[in-house]
């Protein structure tokens, strides 16, 4: 893949959000990584979605440093290094302030997956992150989010392809994807889950867990070894 390449993909990304209704504001950002080259590339900070080019697009390698763009890049920017750098399998990475999934993050609770829709997206339940310490958001706030996130998928054994979103305490979700927009993708998928999961609950409050069986046939109809859905 070329800068271009990345470039556009990751601006077709961030240009995407607010269409998607994900993001009001400027609040989200989507990266993209070229594993090859070891370059990534992630919005610019605070610029407008619909004014967003590919030349506005900041080229980063993975020691956080910019290669090409002459735009402060997003942020959240450390957070989206740490990621890469401790999984390789993740191409792109959506952070956003979507209304459903962050009302559960700023609650300090997990996304239960309460039927189908869910279990096609996320492997189980969408875990919730720990808030960081006074000492880490001193010393380093970004680039400790990121490493919350790598704890806490490390401690509960999980992928962030086979559990690709995540809900900071405090603070809002993350999604990560093969690709930029599949991370958007993902995002959409959370959004519209923890949309649902609310009112399931508010219909009826004392719910449970989507039974396991029909968990694994739906999420592993489309993601695993044996995957059966959409054209090959």
């Amino acid at each position: 893949m070329t800068l271009k390449d990345l470039r556009q993909q990751v601006c077709e990304a961030n240009r995407a959000l607010e269409p998607s209704g994900l993001v009001r504001l400027t609040w989200g950002n989507v990266s993209g990584i070229d594993r090859s080259s070891g370059l990534w590339a992630i919005k610019p900070s605070g610029v407008d979605y619909l004014e967003l080019k590919p030349a506005d697009i900041v080229v980063l390698d993975l020691e956080g440093q910019v290669i090409e763009g002459s735009l402060r890049p997003s942020s959240d920017t450390k957070t989206h290094l740490v990621l890469y750098r401790e999984f390789p399998e993740i191409g792109g990475i959506t952070h956003t302030h979507s209304l459903h999934a962050t009302m559960f993050a700023q609650a300090g609770r997990e996304l239960p997956c309460y039927g189908t829709t869910h279990a096609d997206h996320f492997h189980g339940t969408v875990p919730l992150v720990r808030a960081l310490t006074p000492a880490e958001v001193s010393q380093d706030y970004e680039h400790f989010t990121g490493v919350a996130i790598v704890e806490r998928l490390r401690e509960l054994k999980l992928s962030p392809l086979e559990m690709p979103a995540v809900l900071q305490l405090h603070h809002a979700p993350f999604t990560f994807g093969k690709s930029a927009m599949d991370s958007l993708k993902n995002s959409i998928a959370l959004e519209m889950c923890a949309h649902m999961a609310l009112g399931s609950a508010s219909l009826h409050p004392t719910i449970g867990s989507i039974p396991g069986h029909i968990l694994e046939k739906h999420h592993l109809r489309k993601h695993g070894p044996d995957a059966y859905y959409g054209q090959k």
